[in-house]
């Protein structure tokens, strides 16, 4: 059969199929749909653009502008946020006026959680800053806080999820989640928005890091690549179904250290302040303050060119 003639006569019925298919197992839970996803990135960029004026812009901007420039980006992205929260909100709510395709307490909510964000946009302007400060100072690498602002992933990723992790904490569905993953699609770094991180973060290099959703990470806290704060296990009810909102992640105290490619699980497991986790260590156990926790010495085998 030639194409043209398979795409005459067969391709109503594939399209039928799909369209059922997209029917039973998306859009009886669409949200925002794919379309929305790209919003969430725009309103990411004008956040960002906000906090950093002149990075995340396709083109050189005038400084006598920096203040415009900043209340612009803040309005739109404010109207287009309070927009995706509303919709959000109003897929999850049991209100009969959610009928109507209007729910007047989740346009309340969505207006006050995104006045909130906005409220706080000082405070994780001043997080970032500490968090660049932690990378100068932690890596002899870099020579200047511009070169960590416009090339290091771990600032990239973090000025996603500080943003992500308030909308997380009112309790704001899928939005935070799709910020996250186009960070982690961005950096490698993988941040549930649920994490929550103290001041003066940072991880070098970068690739590879997860930290999950109930991980609290402490202040002065300086993590390499390849590092998983994950869960241990994951508990079933009696229906063999996941248990959801419990604590699975693990607690990092201040001045913690944790070298390359290191796995620390379970809800339970706390690494003390002032402790250094060796690299490729396993840990499923709290360890106290000031612990050094290492690998036995591997004892390579060395031969010379003459075996």
């Amino acid at each position: 059969m030639e194409l043209n003639e398979w795409l005459n006569h067969k391709l109503p019925d594939i399209a039928d199929q799909l369209e059922d298919f997209n029917k039973k197992y998306f859009i009886n839970e669409k949200t925002i749909g794919f379309a929305g996803k790209e919003q969430v990135y725009q309103v990411l960029r004008k956040l960002r653009s906000a906090l950093f004026p002149g990075v995340y812009e396709k083109y050189p901007i005038d400084e006598a502008d920096v203040n415009i420039i900043i209340g612009n980006n803040i309005r739109s992205a404010a109207l287009e946020l309070k927009s995706l929260i509303e919709r959000c909100l109003i897929n999850e709510c049991n209100d009969e006026e959610k009928e109507h395709g209007t729910c007047r307490k989740c346009m309340e909510r969505a207006n006050r959680i995104t006045i909130h964000l906005l409220e706080q946009l000082p405070k994780i302007r001043e997080l970032l800053h500490k968090d660049i400060e932690a990378a100068y100072r932690g890596d002899p690498a870099a020579k200047s806080r511009e070169e960590i602002l416009l090339s290091y992933p771990s600032i990239e990723a973090l000025s996603v999820h500080r943003i992500a992790h308030v909308l997380y904490k009112e309790g704001v569905p899928i939005i935070p989640r799709i910020m996250s993953e186009y960070a982690h699609k961005r950096t490698g770094i993988d941040i549930h928005p649920g994490a929550t991180i103290g001041e003066y973060f940072f991880i070098d290099h970068g690739t590879g890091v997860v930290i999950g959703e109930t991980c609290v990470i402490g202040n002065n806290v300086k993590i390499y690549q390849g590092v998983t704060l994950g869960a241990k296990s994951f508990p079933v009810d009696e229906k063999g179904n996941l248990v959801k909102g419990i604590k699975r992640h693990p607690n990092i105290e201040d001045n913690v250290v944790i070298y390359a490619g290191a796995t620390i699980l379970g809800g339970d497991t706390v690494i003390g302040h002032d402790s250094i986790i060796g690299g490729n260590v396993w840990l499923t156990r709290s360890v106290p303050p000031y612990s050094r926790v290492h690998n036995a010495q591997p004892s390579p085998i060395i031969k010379n060119g003459n075996y």
